[in-house]
């Protein structure tokens, strides 16, 4: 059986992986969900302090601490664009397969606020500065979360434990750029999960998306839901992880 570690996107904790872990487990596999500084049950934890840079040594820490072999680690939104691809460029030899779930790796050089419009970097840092003590974005009403097709599946109970579990997210790890130089260690099998956001940018036939999913290397599997699978399509989402290692 294989070894996963699933990291949520910004606002989420372990909890969010809670569906998909259960189901993995009862299959057979080792899985470890992580809770990145200052989310979830980390929240204690959170700071001006916490960036980019702490959540990457959050994923190394765990895989070294654990001594973990052979894994697939699974990025969701935040974590699969910055976080995940930069723990992988440097402790690689210890994975199987990089997984990004509705997202895709930011390149060298930028950050996750980069990835918005500029209106919308705006907003958020404004939001930072007033509400935020400089440092917090907090989590989204339900209408900003974005467009209904990125809520897809998500009920009302869900979206209202969401709001209530979620937790500012520490804003430097946004502004803080991706650093992955040099030569990669290792070669893992990078996978996208396409969901709402990523089927977005297909369909609106962005060259950089197409690109990347064109490339020989990557493998692809398509789960029609919302941006958030592990919530709204958590046994999919298990069917598509588990069947990598089959």
């Amino acid at each position: 059986m294989a070894t996963y570690v699933l990291v949520p996107g910004a606002w989420l904790g372990a909890w969010a992986w809670r569906d998909v872990t259960e189901d993995l487990r009862t299959r057979g596999h080792d899985v470890y969900a992580l809770s990145l500084t200052g989310l979830g049950e980390r929240a204690h934890l959170a700071g001006a302090e916490v960036g980019l840079e702490t959540h990457v040594r959050d994923i190394i820490g765990l895989i070294e601490a654990e001594d973990l072999h052979d894994v697939v680690l699974v990025g969701h939104s935040y974590a699969g664009a910055s976080p995940v691809p930069m723990a992988a460029h440097r402790i690689g030899d210890r994975l199987s397969h990089v997984v990004y779930v509705d997202c895709a790796p930011i390149d060298h050089g930028w950050g996750m606020i980069d990835e918005f419009a500029p209106a919308t970097a705006e907003r958020m840092r404004a939001e930072v500065a007033a509400d935020g003590d400089g440092w917090r974005l907090a989590f989204p009403s339900v209408a900003d979360l974005g467009s209904e097709a990125l809520r897809e599946g998500l009920g009302a109970e869900t979206l209202e434990r969401m709001r209530r579990k979620a937790t500012p997210h520490p804003f430097a790890s946004f502004t803080d750029k991706v650093d992955r130089p040099g030569e990669a260690v290792g070669d893992p099998i990078p996978v996208s999960i396409v969901c709402a956001d990523i089927l977005a940018m297909i369909e609106s036939q962005n060259s950089w998306m197409l690109g990347l999913l064109a490339r020989p290397e990557w493998q692809r599997y398509d789960i029609a839901t919302g941006h958030w699978p592990m919530l709204s399509a958590p046994k999919e989402l298990a069917d598509a992880l588990d069947g990598l290692t089959r």
